[in-house]
């Protein structure tokens, strides 16, 4: 029998034509706060964080930085009664949206029953949906494939909305490939089945009430303007981990802000800033560091940048002055940069 689904607050939404992707290993807190220095408005997700971890777990799984803000939890789960306590948790720190993952293909996952192989149960994924949004004023949105397996039929795909949207789902993310659940590692899922953009249009076209954001292949602002013709939000995800100052020109691109352009210098200051605080607490400037890597790629001494940061930036008594230290390699290939 399915749960009663209670209306969503729409109120408490917040706008998705831009957002990063979780990427486990990845978007921990402080690559997110990293990003936030470069856009006001592009929406942040959390790694996926499992239900166990946060009801078991000895870790503060659910810890961010307040400037983290439009932020959105990413749970991975299938049994309805913790998946619905996860949502009570997460509203109560401050979460602004909650996303199912049924999405990840790894073994890990559907070995706990989570991700991708939920899209052969939507019933169950309505379940989750209308009992978190039954308990909480935040929405719960679910992040899915095309397909799965030899479940890649558009009629697949239009009856998991369908049921799942019923439940009160009022946002879906869906990465435009399927998900072979054996045969193909997570990497190879990312990059092997084919983009099929024109299914996630049609599916658009076929509920217009309901958000839909896309997502896979997509590497710069002109195609997610483009792909914004056709839906509602486009989701980035190895692009911007890889070339992470893409990220300044955000706000203008996507939602023309007409702001000012940060200089990778003006964001050094604030990670400066930021990493000192990281170590005065008892961390390593490696934790924010390695997700900087990418900050100059593009220019002349980005290779060095890396390899600076990669060899010195994990020792004990490092602090933020390592990023500079590591900007000047740049600095001297690029005399004319503009460090302003």
């Amino acid at each position: 029998m399915s749960i009663p689904v209670k209306p969503v607050n729409s109120a408490n939404s917040i706008s998705h034509k831009f957002s990063i992707a979780p990427m486990l290993d990845w978007t921990d807190r402080h690559c997110r706060y990293f990003y936030r220095v470069m856009s006001k408005q592009t929406v942040l997700y959390t790694e996926m964080v499992t239900t166990g971890a946060i009801l078991h777990g000895k870790g503060n799984y659910l810890a961010y930085n307040d400037e983290e803000h439009p932020l959105v939890l990413q749970l991975g789960g299938s049994d309805v009664n913790a998946m619905t306590e996860c949502a009570k948790i997460a509203e109560q720190q401050g979460y602004d949206e909650i996303n199912i993952n049924v999405g990840c293909p790894s073994d890990r996952v559907q070995n706990g029953k989570f991700g991708a192989c939920l899209m052969a149960e939507p019933q169950l994924v309505a379940d989750c949906v209308a009992s978190m949004q039954n308990v909480t004023k935040i929405p719960t949105t679910v992040k899915s494939r095309i397909g799965i397996d030899d479940l890649d039929s558009y009629e697949f795909l239009h009856q998991f909305l369908t049921t799942v949207s019923a439940a009160g789902c009022q946002h879906f993310i869906i990465h435009a490939r399927k998900a072979w659940l054996s045969g193909l590692s997570p990497k190879q899922n990312r990059d092997i089945p084919p983009l099929d953009y024109q299914r996630v249009y049609q599916i658009k076209q076929d509920f217009p009430n309901i958000d839909i954001s896309i997502n896979g292949g997509i590497t710069t602002f002109a195609q997610a303007n483009e792909h914004m013709q056709h839906i509602d939000g486009v989701m980035i995800g190895r692009e911007v981990y890889q070339n992470p100052y893409m990220l300044t020109e955000a706000d203008n691109e996507i939602w023309q802000a007409n702001s000012e352009v940060k200089s990778r210098q003006v964001v050094l200051n604030e990670m400066i800033e930021y990493v000192d605080h990281h170590v005065a607490n008892g961390g390593r400037a490696w934790h924010v560091a390695r997700h900087m890597l990418g900050l100059c790629n593009g220019l002349a001494g980005a290779k060095q940048f890396r390899r600076y940061l990669s060899e010195n930036a994990n020792g004990e008594n490092v602090g933020g002055e390592v990023l500079q230290q590591a900007f000047a390699k740049v600095l001297q290939l690029n005399p004319d940069l503009d460090v302003i």
